[in-house]
């Protein structure tokens, strides 16, 4: 920690926002075959305030969970979860937030909403592709199911990352780089 005046701020965003994620994870409205949660909000922010490095609480959120830590929507846990029908979304979180991270990391409005658009893509892909593959059904049944019915609630989602990264980055003061 001795001359890196960074890291302390690094390890604590990355503990609040593997707290966030988790968090969100339990705020759950039941959906068949995947919940409707408000993880993918603290996804997309940790990117867009941690940028590139919000790559550490995710990679530390799915890592709890495939440790049998009850971190995954209603308090699951497991490898079992991953290699159900949602793994492949809570997998994507780690490219969804790379992706809109290196895109906070542009101080153009039109990238960092493309960086948000992007990451909810990506995760939609991840989760749309595993769904299809372990369920047995197609991808368009897989999108019909899986990424349709929440594009709209995505939508809010992003909007608001958008909105607090802004007000975050202003109360910052300095553009909020780590």
């Amino acid at each position: 920690m001795w001359g890196n005046s960074g890291r302390p701020v690094l390890i604590a965003f990355t503990a609040a926002f593997t707290g966030l994620i988790a968090i969100g994870s339990w705020i759950s409205v039941p959906f068949i075959p995947v919940p409707l949660t408000l993880q993918t909000l603290f996804v997309i922010l940790s990117g867009a305030v941690m940028r590139r490095y919000a790559v550490l609480p995710n990679g530390l959120y799915v890592l709890m969970g495939a440790l049998n830590i009850p971190v995954f929507h209603s308090g699951t846990a497991g490898i079992a979860v991953l290699l159900g029908p949602t793994g492949g979304y809570i997998l994507g979180f780690i490219p969804g937030a790379l992706v809109t991270g290196l895109a906070y990391e542009h101080r153009n409005r039109c990238v960092r909403i493309t960086g948000i658009i992007l990451g909810l893509a990506i995760i939609f892909l991840c989760g749309m592709t595993w769904l299809s593959f372990s369920a047995g059904i197609s991808l368009s049944t897989a999108f019909l199911i899986g990424v349709l019915p929440f594009i709209p609630g995505d939508a809010v989602k992003g909007y608001a990352v958008y909105i607090i990264a802004g007000r975050l980055e202003a109360l910052a003061g300095q553009g909020g780089d780590l």
